[in-house]
């Protein structure tokens, strides 16, 4: 299987030693993924713009939001549980991803209110109707 490296924006790549995203055949893995940009905005807005570059790095991968298969999402503040599960839920509600939600003391940004991780599995056929809902 071929390993595909998807570089991002981040300074902190070469330093760190991460990509944004790696894909390995047709899993995409997507690396922990603050609201670049919209650091000083509330955290809807924030987890809209994760979505937005997570989106941008799977679609360079060969797939999308609807290939997700598991998202992780931190949270600096409990309260902010229902505002980032409501955006999570515009996008996945009819892809419903396997997801983890945890309360964290901070991130790397102290402004960030929100990180999130996602795998995606590109699908080369329909998952039959009785596989779902088990």
């Amino acid at each position: 299987m071929t390993r595909q490296n998807l570089s991002g924006s981040s300074p902190f790549e070469p330093l760190i030693g991460f990509s944004r995203a790696v894909r390995v055949g047709d899993a995409i893995y997507v690396s922990g993924t603050g609201p670049v940009g919209a650091d000083d905005q509330d955290v809807e807005a924030q987890t809209r713009q994760i979505f937005k570059i997570a989106a941008e790095v799977l679609e360079r991968a060969g797939s999308s939001l609807n290939d997700v298969v598991r998202t992780r999402m931190y949270l600096t503040h409990a309260a902010d549980w229902e505002a980032v599960g409501r955006v999570h839920g515009e996008l996945f509600q009819h892809v419903r991803p396997a997801a983890t939600m945890v309360v964290v003391a901070q991130l790397l940004n102290p402004k960030w209110r929100v990180e999130i991780e996602l795998d995606a599995v590109i699908q080369s056929a329909p998952i039959s109707p009785s596989a779902e809902g088990k």
